[in-house]
């Protein structure tokens, strides 16, 4: 894929173009917020605090963010609130017939109703992250003593929790005018636009610790080449795909039928994309979130065991991503829908009867791709953490920010070309574009 000519070609489509403009334009008010602090806080005092929190789950959550979280912003919850909100209502949405029926058989309704209880749900769990969070600073202290919150009090609170909920709000509505008329999913965007904006922080972090010698030439090497091969590893694996061979009888060509053609059905290798490990991430942040401002001892040891490299997190986390892309893709596929489809348009897989054999066969597919899928993930997720004890880094390293980074490009280069080939024949790669022609007698 020529990245050159593709965005060359993005200002030549018009439409695309604005949607890209579009696009570019919400990303900068998001980083913008991502720049204003909560009133009521001492950002010397909370910069303190969390430069002592790099490797912890503290400073975790800070890369998703953009750093919006280490300087208390008004956008410091990100979307993670939202994406919690998310995996409530799919899960509901199987444990509960009413709701099941709801996204399933009222169409379109049916779907509205769904996210605007999704919108609710976020607004609630942000206003209780935003509790939990202005009920610990005004407790907290640097590491030299300065209170992170010189005035706390109800006044404080109302405001920090005003902010950090309104903020968490209005990103949850960023996202889905990036989703509505920009490019991409929004959400996941937003994600890789904070993922992004660490990166430069975390460079001369490196290149600070290597001139103070905190940090030898040859652990920098080692990450920079672990780093190449997981991005080549994850694009590799994000690309492949089984293609199931199918036949049909006949096709219907206008007012013409075509013989026996063959055609494929591509399968993914991980069929959910990055969203298990943005979920799995997301849960584990949320508790984590609450627990460190609650000052007991049961609280501090949760937080404690939920520490990115710790034996639980490690076991936890591998669950959660085992789980949600089993989940994930039992919603995004469904072999039985698949088969009827293929039935009703004459199409057959060879030397598998239609009908119910069919939808096994493809569940079996799926299932095996699904585990391979997820093992994938979870290696990534996992192997640079347990890297990071091992060279004792002094920051954060994790293959999930490079995952979403790598995933979400990948997603939305390939909704670029997939918008630009719906209103052009030839779409990105260069060739001359031939217009469709719309209307009577075109």
């Amino acid at each position: 894929m020529n990245l050159s000519k593709i965005f060359f070609n993005v200002t030549e489509v018009p439409e695309l173009r604005k949607r890209f403009i579009f696009t570019m334009l919400l990303l900068a008010v998001y980083r913008l917020g991502a720049h204003i602090p909560t009133p009521g806080i001492d950002v010397i005092a909370l910069s303190e605090f969390f430069k002592r929190a790099q490797g912890t789950v503290f400073g975790f959550m800070d890369v998703f963010s953009g750093g919006a979280l280490s300087k208390l912003t008004i956008f410091a919850l990100g979307v993670m609130p939202y994406i919690s909100s998310a995996i409530i209502m799919q899960l509901l949405t199987v444990a509960i017939p009413s709701i099941e029926k709801l996204a399933k058989e009222e169409g379109e309704y049916g779907r509205r109703k769904i996210n605007q209880y999704t919108r609710y749900g976020a607004v609630l769990l942000s206003f209780i992250q935003a509790l939990g969070i202005a009920i610990g600073l005004e407790s907290m202290k640097s590491p030299s003593g300065i209170p992170v919150v010189p005035n706390p009090g109800f006044t404080f609170m109302f405001v920090c929790v005003t902010c950090l909920t309104a903020g968490a709000t209005f990103l949850m509505w960023l996202g889905e005018k990036i989703t509505e008329k920009g490019i991409g999913n929004g959400m996941s965007i937003l994600i890789f636009a904070g993922i992004v904006a660490s990166i430069p922080n975390a460079a001369i972090t490196t290149f600070t610790l290597f001139k103070n010698g905190e940090i030898s030439l040859f652990k920098i090497i080692g990450i920079v080449l672990i780093i190449l091969a997981m991005i080549a590893a994850i694009v590799y694996i994000q690309e492949a795909e089984r293609r199931v061979p199918l036949q049909y009888a006949r096709r219907n060509v206008g007012r013409q039928a075509v013989g026996k053609y063959t055609s494929y059905l591509p399968i993914k290798l991980n069929p959910a994309n990055v969203i298990p490990i943005i979920f799995a991430a997301s849960v584990l942040m949320f508790p984590a979130t609450i627990v460190k401002f609650i000052h007991h001892p049961i609280a501090q040891a949760i937080y404690d065991a939920l520490q990115p490299g710790s034996t639980l997190y490690l076991i936890v986390y591998a669950v959660l991503i085992f789980f949600f892309t089993y989940f994930y893709t039992a919603i995004i596929f469904n072999p039985e829908e698949i088969a009827e489809n293929l039935n009703k348009h004459g199409g057959f897989i060879p030397g598998i009867r239609a009908g119910t054999d069919t939808a096994k066969y493809l569940d079996k597919i799926v299932s095996r791709l699904t585990f391979a899928g997820a093992v994938f993930l979870t290696l990534v997720a996992i192997v640079p953490l347990i890297i990071t004890q091992k060279m004792q880094l002094p920051f954060y390293f994790g293959g999930t920010a490079i995952l979403i980074v790598v995933g979400v490009a990948l997603d939305t280069l390939r909704r670029m070309e997939a918008y630009a080939l719906s209103i052009s024949y030839e779409g990105f790669l260069g060739r001359k574009k031939k217009k469709l022609k719309l209307g009577a007698g075109g």
